[in-house]
């Protein structure tokens, strides 16, 4: 039992992770709170299931399709309702909330172009039986959560921190004026920032779905926990965005086997207040900019 529960909780971690590094990476390019990416998550994995899944195309065609329409997505939000509030010199809440406007927007819009009910994904693997590890059976699209939320996690570490764009991005994020100044497209920056965030959460979310399926509040099911693991690990940290949620992820399947599944949203969010009163930078010490 206890390698079952183990790869569940890191299977679950993972799945948080790829929510948690994209609000993280928008927190280190633009110094905002976005919550928009659970339902991001959501709508990429409707369209990765219409490509996939009802249209019959192969998946890496959808996948990529799907990241590209997401990226698109994301800018364009960014660019109509992100920045038109922050030129008008809106506070920090105003843009959280305007995220949370949007995320209600877009499930509502999920439901009329989907529809509500749970819509099961089909296996990507077809060919590959589940693997047998310490006795317990994990199905390969398990193995590829946990490698693709860990490659995401390197990859974007390595993308803000050795290149000029990323070196853009956190120079927006720091102090927008002083880029500016050094000749950085603030706007462009943040704009291309929003749309790979959503194209992470699109990620996310088809690769996810085999394992949960999806529906309308698949990123509502994810949200809260995924955002938790940002704050415990330290919110705009990329690192921290995959420990805090593989710890998220652990505690909450090891809670469910050994003390009661009625028990573990309780233990969770107790956790997430004690972080914030007694290591509030998160575990990684994430530094807070102020916008």
């Amino acid at each position: 039992m206890f390698v079952n529960v183990l790869i569940g909780g890191l299977v679950l971690g993972c799945t948080y992770g790829m929510l948690a590094l994209g609000y993280s990476l928008i927190y280190q390019a633009s110094g905002y709170m976005n919550f928009t990416q659970p339902d991001l998550l959501m709508v990429g994995a409707f369209m990765g299931l219409t490509f996939f899944g009802t249209w019959g195309w192969p998946f890496a065609i959808s996948l990529a399709l799907a990241m590209i329409m997401m990226f698109l997505l994301g800018m364009a939000m960014e660019r109509s309702f992100i920045r038109t509030l922050v030129k008008k010199g809106a506070k920090n809440i105003y843009i959280v909330l305007a995220t949370i406007a949007l995320s209600t927007i877009l499930q509502n819009a999920a439901m009329l172009i989907w529809d509500s009910r749970q819509h099961s994904f089909p296996s990507i693997f077809t060919k590959i039986k589940p693997f047998k590890i310490g006795g317990a059976s994990v199905r390969p699209e398990g193995i590829l959560a946990i490698v693709v939320a860990i490659s995401a996690m390197v990859l974007l570490h390595l993308f803000l921190n050795k290149t000029k764009f990323g070196t853009a991005m956190r120079a927006s994020a720091q102090n927008k004026t002083a880029a500016n100044v050094m000749g950085i497209n603030v706007w462009q920056t943040i704009s291309i920032t929003y749309g790979i965030a959503a194209a992470l959460a699109c990620l996310g979310g088809v690769i996810v779905a085999p394992n949960l399926g999806v529906s309308m509040n698949l990123g509502t099911q994810l949200g809260m926990k995924s955002f938790a693991s940002a704050v415990i690990g330290g919110y705009g940290n990329m690192y921290g965005a995959i420990v805090g949620a593989l710890l998220i992820g652990l505690i909450e399947t090891f809670s469910a086997a050994y003390i009661g599944s009625l028990y573990k949203d309780f233990i969770v969010f107790a956790l997430l207040i004690l972080a914030m009163i007694f290591k509030p930078t998160g575990i990684f010490n994430a530094k807070v900019y102020d916008t």
